[in-house]
């Protein structure tokens, strides 16, 4: 029976005691609660009005512009018939979710412009609240009026650099993703910078009524506490990340929230951190009341390829032996896939510690083992060879193999040279994502998205250049490469930056961070260097094998911030020459994994290029960001795609295309889908992103419904 009055019933719900709520809500699924729809990430739900059957009679219901480029990662939340979203700068508004039409709009006036992927909505009676991360900052907002609630924190928020036992005004800590309400408790990680310095990741609850902090979690360990072994002594002062910025699970029933971390900074080069590093690249098991640890597993030991776990895990049921099993899935940039009890952390399927080289990088000690599982099979290319370079066209391959002959490619956790390109499969980006996967629990089947192209990585190193250049190579090289040249659109060039951007515009951008780059809280003299080599026309020329086996040791480079002696030549991606993935498609996929037996059910191509298309090249797949929802109405809805702008539904049984639609930009953001009084919507924030290659960002969320 279809619920016809879906306002009314979360009213009537609001009145019970918080647990039976939140319980009743989720069973309901008028709503969409939670960025992952349930507690657990499930990124299901239980309406089928729009199904198999009449899902191709979808047509736009309501559109809303937010005005603003920049791109959307967004999940909403549809609470009581109202839906609560984020505008590319961060602005909050809440819409009628079968309208369109705007209630409220808050402006906290504060300038961010990274990604934010939605909100957090905790209720108790009639007490109700948002949450949201703006900045360094998260608030406290009235649901109904979008104000300020001010007996939190400070005036209404909490400010994240806070309490990490360093100063303040010097970290750099923002909330991507949103926090996980437990009880009276919001959980919360942090993004932070990737290089030197950068904060701890710690894991902190935080009182949901008056912003008080209840306890903490060092994801680098003080002296005494397990794991402070695994680093450099009192690596805990200045070490930094090892943070969630991908969201986390919550098993509401046994008090236990799930964390997955990322790579310590730097990101490259770990000879400041030498030893494994608990507990970066960590699946955490922590009681939820207390931060307390339960169970951990590393995935990657001493990181030195940003292996982050890329998304929150899922909780899942699992039989085994005619019994039903609590189980956590985490994936993974590496396209493998962890399973695991979720009470005890004991692996569901096989796992080996694999050996791989050594480093030759001076100073740098990588881990001789990683972990690898043995099943599931990856749901990404692990190795590239000349039989899976790119056939689209005959020179395009023979390009291909002569390049793929000039770099190393030895499979996965092969350390960076200084004198070659190293080869990474899959790329940097994934494998999975940030999006995450979804679980059908009536059938216990898992659908992931995958990206399956390669990148290109290799170090340089600190010679003696100006204080400058070296923060910028400390700083900005990552992204922007060794030699600002960056990899545009998504990496854009910083040559000729200051004829663009004033020095007030680019400091600006600095200390409040955009798109995908995070706050640098460099100031002084390091800032003022910064400014001054960005303005030199050019740099110095490639250097020699020689002038890089000596790296710069003088005293000027002994600050944090320019530590360490080699970094990342950039993010690069193994490209033909005519810019498309060197490696054969499908350059994404979409993967359906049944959880019984370990086994995919099926593989598609999930994107397209449409001038591709028009040359009658229809199945390559694509770069995609964002992750899918699954229905009971036997559907699975998912945007994601990069280059076609497209959101599409498919049959989750069989893998098959049942409807799509052109999006005003890509919509890289995980749908969601409600129902308001007897009509069920799907909306996606539509806007690009930071990490779209063609660079066009907006900010539309647009409705899908069946015609009345």
């Amino acid at each position: 029976m279809l619920l016809t009055q879906g306002i009314k019933l979360a009213s009537l719900l609001s009145l019970l005691p918080l647990g039976a709520c939140a319980f009743a809500q989720d069973a309901a699924q008028a709503n969409w609660l939670r960025m992952g729809a349930t507690p657990g990430n499930s990124h299901y739900s239980a309406l089928r009005q729009i199904n198999r059957s009449n899902v191709a009679q979808l047509k736009v219901a309501w559109s809303y512009d937010t005005g603003e480029p920049g791109g959307l990662e967004t999940t909403p939340l549809v609470i009581d018939g109202i839906l609560y979203g984020l505008t590319p700068t961060q602005k909050v508004f809440a819409l009628n979710a079968a309208t369109g039409k705007v209630i409220w709009k808050f402006d906290s006036t504060v300038m961010s412009a990274g990604p934010s992927r939605g909100l957090s909505y905790w209720i108790d009676g009639k007490d109700k609240r948002l949450f949201v991360g703006i900045a360094n900052f998260v608030y406290a907002l009235d649901p109904a009026t979008g104000k300020i609630i001010p007996g939190f924190g400070h005036y209404g928020r909490i400010d994240l650099r806070e309490g990490l036992g360093r100063a303040p005004e010097q970290q750099s800590i923002a909330l991507t993703t949103p926090g996980v309400i437990y009880k009276d408790l919001l959980i919360v990680g942090g993004r932070t910078p990737e290089t030197l310095p950068a904060p701890p990741g710690d894991i902190r609850a935080y009182d949901v009524r008056t912003g008080a902090m209840r306890w903490s979690f060092h994801t680098i360990p003080h002296p005494g506490e397990p794991g402070y072994e695994t680093w450099p002594s009192d690596a805990w002062k200045t070490a930094g990340a090892a943070n969630n910025w991908a969201g986390m699970a919550l098993d509401r029933e046994r008090g236990i929230i799930f964390v997955p971390t990322g790579s310590a900074a730097p990101d490259f080069y770990g000879a400041s951190r030498t030893g494994d590093d608990l507990y970066a690249n960590t699946l955490l098991a922590l009681d939820a009341a207390t931060g307390r640890r339960i169970w951990h597993f590393q995935g990657v030991h001493h990181d030195i390829w940003d292996r982050d776990f890329p998304s929150a895990p899922i909780l899942v049921s699992m039989k085994r032996d005619g019994k039903t099993i609590p189980a956590i899935v985490q994936t993974t940039k590496q396209g493998i896939l962890f399973v695991f009890d979720r009470t005890s952390g004991k692996p569901l399927f096989p796992i080996e510690e694999r050996s791989y080289p050594a480093s030759n990088i001076p100073g740098e000690t990588a881990s001789k083992t990683q972990p690898y599982p043995l099943q599931p099979e990856p749901f990404a290319p692990q190795i590239v060879t000349e039989d899976t370079l790119t056939d689209r066209t005959p020179a395009a391959h023979a390009w291909a193999v002569q390049r793929l002959r000039e770099i190393r490619n030895e499979g996965p956790y092969v350390p960076f040279s200084i004198d070659k390109d190293t080869l990474i499969t899959p790329s940097f980006e994934g494998g999975a994502e940030w999006g995450g996967p979804a679980f059908d629990p009536q059938t216990s089947i898992l659908y992931i998205n995958a990206n399956n192209y390669a990148s290109l990585g290799a170090l340089a190193v600190h010679t003696g250049e100006s204080p400058g250049r070296a923060t910028y190579l400390s700083q900005c090289s990552l992204c922007h490469g060794d030699h600002r040249q960056g990899s545009p659109p998504a990496f854009p060039s910083l040559l000729g930056v200051t004829q663009r951007l004033s020095a007030d515009q680019i400091t600006s951008i600095l200390h409040a961070g955009r798109g995908r780059m995070p706050a640098i809280p460099i100031r002084g003299k390091s800032l003022n260097d910064l400014l001054t080599y960005l303005e030199t026309p050019s740099d110095s020329p490639v250097l020699t094998k020689e002038e890089q086996a000596t790296p710069d040791t003088s005293p000027d480079r002994s600050t944090p911030s320019h530590s360490s002696q080699y970094t990342m030549t950039g993010y690069r991606r193994f490209l033909d020459p005519d810019g498309y993935p060197a490696t054969a498609a499908p350059w994404g996929t979409l993967n359906a994994l049944d959880l019984k037996t370990g086994k995919y059910l099926w593989k598609i191509p999930l994107g397209q290029y449409p001038e591709l298309v028009a040359q009658g090249m229809p199945d390559t797949g694509s770069e995609n960001y964002g992750g899918p929802i699954v229905t009971a109405g036997g559907l699975l809805f998912i945007a994601a795609t990069n280059f076609d702008h497209k959101i599409r539904a498919f049959d989750k049984a069989t893998g098959k295309l049942l409807w799509e639609a052109t999006l005003p930009f890509a919509g890289n953001a995980t749908p969601v889908t409600y129902e308001v009084e007897g009509r069920q919507y799907v909306v996606i924030a539509a806007g690009g992103s930071g990490l779209n290659p063609r660079g066009d960002t907006g900010g539309v969320y647009v409705a899908f419904a069946l015609p009345k």
